[in-house]
């Protein structure tokens, strides 16, 4: 018995109420249809559609016993599929969505040696901070940093970061460092609002949220500008360590109060719920995985 052509003739048949439009849709006669049910009935020893001269209709087990069908007869055809796509070379448009910094400086280098490695692939690579709607504005992968809310997209982790509050030897050698974060209060702030547009920064301490407020001396939505200000001597600031990482590394800006962090945040590429991935978004999800060190942890 081809357990294939007997799943896919039920399953035919209850989508179509009926043995003949059944049969066309599959390209057989209508007793052959007929046969294949009556042979997955016998398998299972049970009766699958209730049969009257004018309507075929599912059993309660034929109900049950439909939705593993459609199930197995959608992995099969995924499967196919699948090494049909591992078998294609990527090409066409692909589009993919970054935060503004962080594409600048690692998306784009990624995404220029994936574009030489597939030349059949049009890249247009979006570069901002807003949220977008992936499916609304034709987006075939962003990289988004932070839990993700909406269960409707999948994702691949492929790094993460910290949130560090940094300053520069400088503007530590004449205002001191704050021992604790309520000591931030009587320091100069620089504010990147693309956290939040409150005036507060969260910090954890013995796995509670700490807050504390502060009246920003600079405020900015551009992180490279709040990196540059506390480079400069301008204050505090709060960003994620990527952000402040080159800094950090050539002693430009140090990090201060690490024991009262928050847990870092996951670096995710994530896309629009599908079976089966195309070439092009495949290859490009393994590169990043493969090839690419995005995490901002350790800054020594």
């Amino acid at each position: 018995m081809d357990r294939f052509a007997t799943l896919s003739a039920f399953v035919k048949v209850a989508d179509m109420r009926g043995f003949a439009p059944a049969a066309r849709r599959l390209g057989l006669s209508p007793s052959a249809v007929t046969r294949l049910v009556a042979a997955l009935e016998a398998h299972l020893d049970v009766r699958l559609l209730q049969r009257t001269t004018r309507s075929v209709t599912l059993t309660a087990e034929g109900e049950r016993y439909l939705l593993q069908a459609r199930r197995i007869l959608a992995e099969l055809e995924e499967a196919d599929a699948s090494m049909q796509a591992a078998r294609a070379a990527p090409s066409g448009r692909l589009v993919v969505s970054a935060p503004l910094a962080f594409g600048r400086f690692h998306v784009g280098p990624l995404f220029s040696a994936y574009l030489s490695r597939f030349p059949a692939v049009q890249g247009e690579l979006l570069l901002g901070d807003r949220m977008i709607n992936l499916v609304d504005e034709s987006v075939d992968i962003a990289v988004r940093i932070g839990h993700l809310g909406d269960s409707s997209l999948k994702s691949r982790r492929v790094g993460e970061t910290r949130r560090v509050l940094v300053a520069s030897p400088d503007y530590l050698a004449r205002h001191g460092e704050p021992a604790t974060p309520t000591d931030i209060a009587g320091h100069r702030c620089i504010h990147f609002s693309g956290f939040n547009s409150a005036q507060e920064w969260v910090f954890e301490q013995e796995g509670s949220r700490l807050r504390v407020g502060f009246v920003p001396s600079f405020v900015t939505n551009g992180a490279e500008s709040a990196v540059q200000h506390a480079i400069d001597g301008g204050g505090l600031t709060l960003v994620l360590a990527y952000q402040a990482a080159a800094a950090v590394r050539s002693g430009a800006l140090r990090i201060l109060l690490p024991g009262f962090e928050r847990e870092p945040s996951p670096i995710q590429l994530v896309y629009p719920t599908s079976r089966l991935l195309s070439a092009k978004v495949r290859a490009f999800i393994d590169m990043a995985a493969s090839e690419t060190d995005w995490s901002f942890v350790d800054l020594s």
